[in-house]
């Protein structure tokens, strides 16, 4: 873990809006849609802006980890956006932010590969009980504390292998649910994440996975994408796609995130 811990402090009072549902039309699929798409999304946002909120909330971000996903660039993608829906934002490159977590509404974390100290993960496990809500995309959080078993009781999945590495794929939308709100299904290229997870989780969307010629039987096999769950009074959101800066610049895939940012929150 780095030793060295830098913190920046971010202030807006925009209020944060509820999370209506709000049913969109779109096509998808279709590459120079793409910024078509974004606009729908970026449109749909604006409308959970408007309508009424509470006051100003406290995000802590945590990044760090292994560099390949990016963990400063990733989540600045996501920092505005939470500004604008009335986040006081902290942000830590180390795990020790979760040693006062008092009166923080959400943590969005983006650490992979890494170890986490005992008393860390003790104020962030009883901080998401009492209530704050815990979100991240792809390794940042469901592959970052390998040796904490019982961090992944908290996550409800674990990172075990991409078989394919960088494939195409499908995700497919297959709750009823605001985060995942007038989306049926995207496609990427990127990796596809084979999990272990825990059958309580509130699966929001899939991706099925084709043959490999080194394992052949994970042919049909489908995966959790998208889920969430709850630990204690706090709510836990979570999606696998996110490799590459791209990835979570895909419309759909951003939207998910963002709503998922706002939904664990509430």
């Amino acid at each position: 873990m780095p030793a060295r811990q830098h913190l920046l402090r971010i202030h807006r009072v925009r209020p944060l809006p509820e999370l209506p549902a709000h049913p969109l039309t779109l096509t998808v699929g279709k590459p120079s849609a793409r910024d078509l798409r974004s606009q729908v999304f970026r449109s749909e946002l604006r409308n959970f802006r408007r309508v009424a909120g509470v006051t100003t909330r406290r995000a802590v971000v945590v990044r760090g980890g292994w560099e390949g996903h990016s963990p400063v660039e990733a989540t600045d993608l996501f920092i505005p956006f939470l500004k604008e829906n009335g986040y006081d934002v902290t942000v830590s490159d180390s795990t020790a932010a979760y040693l006062e977590l008092d009166g923080v509404d959400l943590i969005v974390q983006c650490v992979t590969m890494s170890e986490i100290e005992p008393d860390h993960f003790k104020g962030l496990e009883a901080a998401i009980r009492r209530g704050t809500g815990f979100a991240g995309w792809h390794g940042g959080i469901a592959d970052s504390f390998r040796k904490n078993v019982d961090y992944s009781f908290i996550t409800g999945g674990q990172f075990i292998s991409h078989p394919h590495g960088f494939t195409d794929y499908r995700v497919n939308v297959i709750a009823d649910h605001p985060i995942v709100d007038g989306i049926t299904h995207f496609d990427v290229h990127t990796e596809q994440y084979y999990i272990h997870y825990d059958p309580t989780n509130n699966v929001l969307a899939t991706t099925t996975f084709d043959s490999h010629p080194d394992y052949p039987w994970i042919e049909g096999a489908v995966m959790p994408a998208v889920w969430t769950r709850t630990w204690g009074e706090g709510k836990v959101f979570v999606c696998t796609v996110g490799h590459k800066l791209d990835d979570l610049e895909t419309p759909e895939v951003r939207t998910i995130v963002e709503r998922g940012l706002l939904w664990a929150s509430k």
